[in-house]
This record gives C-alpha cells, sequence and structure tokens, in this order.
C-alpha cells in the first residue's frame, strides 16, 4: 500500500516486474527499489544541494523521482528497455503535471550504461543490479575517468548489490565502502544498501 501511496504523492506509477526477453542473459529484469527502502537510506545518508545523481538502469524512474522530489537537485536516469525507457517520459509527464514546473533538471536518457558520457558534475551514482558486472565495470571505469579528468568525491551507491559488483569494488578500484543500511523490516538479508565513496584526495 505505501508503494502505491507513494507513487500517487508523485503522480506516478513504477509498480510491478518487467522480464527482459532477447538481451537477458546481461540485463536484470525491471523491480523498482521499496520507498521503505530509500526513506531509511536517505536518513542516514546525507544529500547536499551541490549533489548531481545518475540512477543507472533507471526502469520508470522511481528514485530519480524520489530524489528529485525530495532534495530538489537533478537527476538523470539511463534506461535501455524500450518500452521501460518510454514508460519513465510518461511518468516524467505526470511528474512534472503533480508538482508544477520547476528550473532542476530530471532527465531521462535511452541507451546502453557503458555509452553514457558523464556531466562532470554529477557525483552520485545508483544502481539496483541493473546489469551483469562485465557492464558494470565498464561503467565504473567511466566513472573513474570522468573523476580522473574532473577531480572530485564520488559516491557509488549499490541496493542488493550482487557479490561480483562489491568484489570489483574492493579488488580493483580504490572505491571504500562507508556504509551498510538495511532495509526496514526486510525479511531478505539481501535487502541492504551498500555506499561506497572515492574522495577527491584517493
Amino acid at each position: 500500500m505505501y508503494e502505491r501511496n507513494y507513487d500517487g504523492k508523485l503522480g506516478i506509477r513504477t509498480a510491478g516486474i518487467r522480464e527482459w526477453k532477447g538481451l537477458a542473459p546481461h540485463y536484470s529484469r525491471y523491480e523498482a527499489t521499496p520507498y521503505e527502502g530509500l526513506d531509511k537510506l536517505f536518513e542516514i545518508y546525507k544529500i547536499e544541494d551541490t549533489d548531481r545523481v545518475v540512477d543507472y538502469g533507471c526502469g520508470r524512474g522511481r528514485v530519480a523521482f524520489y530524489i528529485h522530489n525530495r532534495f530538489k537537485i537533478p537527476v538523470t536516469g539511463i534506461e535501455l528497455h524500450e518500452v521501460t525507457y518510454d514508460e519513465a517520459i510518461t511518468n516524467k509527464m505526470r511528474y512534472e503535471k503533480k508538482i508544477g514546473e520547476t528550473d532542476i533538471p530530471i532527465r531521462f536518457e535511452f541507451g546502453y550504461a557503458q555509452d553514457y558520457e558523464i556531466d562532470p558534475k554529477y557525483n552520485i551514482f545508483y544502481f539496483f543490479n541493473p546489469f551483469a558486472v562485465h557492464i558494470f565495470e565498464e561503467v565504473v571505469e567511466n566513472i573513474l575517468r570522468s573523476v580522473k579528468e574532473h577531480k572530485r568525491t564520488v559516491d557509488i551507491i549499490l541496493f542488493y548489490p550482487l557479490p561480483k559488483y562489491t568484489r570489483f569494488l574492493r579488488r580493483k578500484t580504490d572505491f571504500k565502502l562507508i556504509e551498510k543500511i538495511k532495509v526496514p523490516k526486510a525479511e531478505d538479508r539481501g535487502d541492504k544498501f551498500f555506499i561506497y565513496r572515492l574522495s577527491k584526495g584517493d
């Protein structure tokens, strides 16, 4: 009930699950991060008004709309599934109708995550297991390249992280795990957020 009520508050429709077809071996099904989990995450993890967020595999846009509405900061979602992307665009129109016009951008881009050119102003990168680890590795390499060219502290937030994701960050990058946050009342032990940080001086 809380999921649909919060969707209603934002004027969007993000509930449900969609399985991939065709590209399924490399891409995960659509399933939105629970709102209660996002509430808990952002009780502990603090967002500043200078932060900018990219949601890789954003689906219908739940995380993007939640962050944009709560923190009033720019958010960009990247989505490859064509039907799901179209639903995110429809949700954007509904959201803007619900909350009114704003100068703070919320964008959705259609395409491969590893091809997305990272805006150097963006510093927080969110993943809910959207794709296979080799694609994740390419995306992280893009983040590292962006940081090398434009020095800044960046965070990666993983929800329900695949062990291969965390192993790669631990063994092959300088990202440091700074926080684990459990979803309230979750029965599945995997319902956690892992937050990794690469500080400007690292």
